[in-house]
């Protein structure tokens, strides 16, 4: 199925007012809270419809002709074409095995966005469907860590499925992963003593399982997919949405 440029839909950016993210990654030593500023974050995921619609406008980064550096061999290997969806890449879920290269390539396009940062994805995504901040609600971590433990290979969601959380932005747990700006500045470390680096975000991987907050396990888990990761890698769960800064074009 070739689908025309002009067939992907409008993106609906949502304002998200700034606030203090505190998280099992403090910003630096005797500082617990990060500051994060009012910007603007996609609704949804991109679709293989809408990076469909990127890869004609630019060859270069179409299957089959994008360079090794950018992309490892799974980039969109679930397609049946360079140009063509097929069976396995239904054109309104989330496009997947993306590199990090490619879904900034996509992001700098539509309006000059970018990839959310760790921290603003994270406060986005501390959201309940009626709550800022629903990491104290044992109910609603249970859920994102029931779909964590369904394997890996499920089928896709269409965008849109799941309800809008508090800010109106959908999908941002149990669909898929999501690529961020910095992910790779999210080192897991084995050494509690590193923790303090002012070189990296550093998070100490064999304290997970023994940490008293057990509300920040889904985090964690998050942390360490994404501090497994190299910007070339895809995976057939791990996607991306874009953001802007809240003065930024395109608003």
């Amino acid at each position: 199925m070739l689908l025309a440029a002009t067939s992907a839909a409008e993106p609906t950016y949502v304002p998200v007012e700034g606030g203090a993210l505190r998280s099992v990654l403090p910003p630096a030593p005797q500082q617990q809270e990060t500051r994060v500023a009012p910007f603007r974050l996609r609704r949804t995921a991109v679709t293989n419809r809408d990076f469909l619609a990127f890869v004609i406008r630019h060859p270069e980064w179409r299957r089959g002709t994008v360079a090794a550096l950018f992309a490892d061999g799974g980039y969109l290997r679930h397609w049946a074409g360079p140009l063509t969806l097929g069976a396995e890449a239904d054109a309104e879920q989330p496009v997947t095995q993306v590199s990090w290269f490619a879904a900034r390539a996509y992001c700098a396009e539509e309006e000059r966005a970018r990839l959310p940062t760790w921290s603003e994805w994270e406060y986005v995504a501390a959201a309940s469907e009626s709550a800022r901040d629903a990491r104290q609600d044992p109910a609603w971590r249970q859920r994102i860590l029931d779909w964590y433990a369904v394997p890996g290979d499920r089928p896709l969601a269409r965008v849109g499925g799941q309800p809008a959380n508090f800010y109106g932005i959908q999908d941002l747990h149990g669909a898929i992963w999501e690529w961020v700006e910095d992910f790779n500045s999210l080192l897991v470390s084995a050494d509690n003593r590193e923790q303090g680096d002012p070189d990296r975000t550093r998070f100490c991987g064999s304290g997970a399982l023994s940490m008293e907050q057990k509300e920040n396990y889904a985090v964690l888990m998050r942390i360490a997919l994404l501090s497994s990761l190299q910007a070339a890698y895809t995976t057939r769960n791990l996607g991306f949405r874009c953001a802007r800064g809240d003065a930024e074009p395109g608003r």
